[in-house]
């Protein structure tokens, strides 16, 4: 069967298409610096426009923006840090009284129900205090044992740290000059769907993140707000950890779920404690899941949870962390060209019949 001009066209940028997919699966570790650059300067480069419209330099621009973005993720791990510098003492104190309370409420209870768990109570309790009580001089000695281990994959978690912000700044740098010879690389047959495509898919990933920032804004007001109404300590860098943690899917909510855990075990009777974080993460999974983001995020991108929760999988499957930090936009652009292909093989007559 003789393939008409387009659809020449069309196989070889599928077959391109795939071949980038391979290249990027081979080789994930190396290019993984480059494709973090290329999400962050495609997400701040509407920043950079706008600092150039109010006259700054271009090189100034993107310099004050890649700062900004330095101080943003410095900031969030400073919401950590205090967390574990205050509550990890206290668990060294408290944790024996904590085992032996979790001993005193759980065999009686499971003993109702004839279950006999033949636990060593005193071993738990000495594991976990060796757990805790390991010296900064320790940490550092166990630190530069793994580093001697695993030198390489050391290495490279350093060299990528070093490299992606380089890689960002030469993108935002010429980002534009980027996009220009992309565009002259498409066949003059396909510019006018390579042109709509671009422009439907830069307005839902626009929809995206727009959505996702507003969704990481009211959960970390929610959550701090709510978690100060139970006293709990640090409930303001608990919450807007959590909140601003959203951003990865899960992940985030588990890690806030956690830090909100330790901090009230820690800071009030265990009933107590139970109640709320059960109340508070509870409410905060039922106002994210059914209203923050299927409004804000699921409904402008076309992305109902089972689609998410697959794309997350996938993505992190074939590209760890990275993967799971793209999943979401990328999948939002590849339901793009589904629903043109979709379109058009229904005005196909294959689809029609006539």
């Amino acid at each position: 069967m003789q393939l008409t001009p387009t659809q020449q066209l069309t196989f070889g940028w599928s077959a391109l298409a795939a071949l980038l997919a391979l290249a990027l699966w081979l080789l994930g570790p190396v290019l993984m610096p480059f494709v973090v650059g290329a999400v962050l300067a495609y997400a701040l480069h509407p920043l950079v426009q706008r600092l150039r419209a109010w006259g700054l330099p271009l090189v100034l621009a993107v310099l004050l923006t890649e700062v900004l973005l330095i101080c943003l993720i410095v900031a969030l791990v400073m919401l950590v840090v205090p967390i574990l510098a205050h509550e990890l003492p206290r668990m060294r104190a408290e944790l024996p009284g904590l085992i032996d309370a979790l001993r005193q409420r759980l065999t009686p209870w499971l003993a109702q129900w004839g279950v006999n768990i033949p636990l060593d109570w005193a071993a738990l309790r000495q594991m976990a205090a060796e757990a805790l009580n390991l010296s900064l001089q320790d940490g550092l000695a166990q630190a530069l044992a793994s580093l001697r281990i695993g030198g390489s994959v050391a290495l490279a978690v350093l060299g990528n740290l070093v490299l992606i912000p380089v890689v960002l700044f030469y993108l935002l740098l010429d980002w534009q000059r980027f996009v220009r010879h992309i565009e002259a690389l498409v066949p003059l047959p396909l510019r006018g769907d390579y042109d709509s495509f671009v422009q439907e898919a830069d307005a839902v990933l626009g929809q995206y993140l727009r959505g996702q920032f507003s969704v990481m804004a009211v959960l970390a007001l929610y959550y701090s707000l709510a978690l100060a109404a139970f006293g709990l300590d640090l409930a303001v860098p608990i919450g807007v950890f959590t909140g601003l943690a959203m951003f990865v899917p899960y992940l985030g909510f588990g890690l806030g779920l956690l830090l909100a855990a330790l901090a009230a075990i820690l800071s009030m009777p265990v009933g107590e404690a139970v109640l709320c974080v059960a109340v508070v993460y509870g409410f905060g999974q039922l106002l994210e899941s059914f209203f923050l983001t299927p409004r804000l995020v699921g409904e402008r991108i076309g992305l109902n949870p089972l689609m998410v929760i697959f794309a997350l999988l996938t993505f992190g499957q074939l590209f760890g962390f990275v993967g799971v930090l793209v999943a979401l936009p990328l999948a939002a652009v590849l339901l793009v060209g589904v629903r043109r292909l979709r379109a058009r093989y229904q005005a196909s007559r294959l689809y029609t019949g006539h």
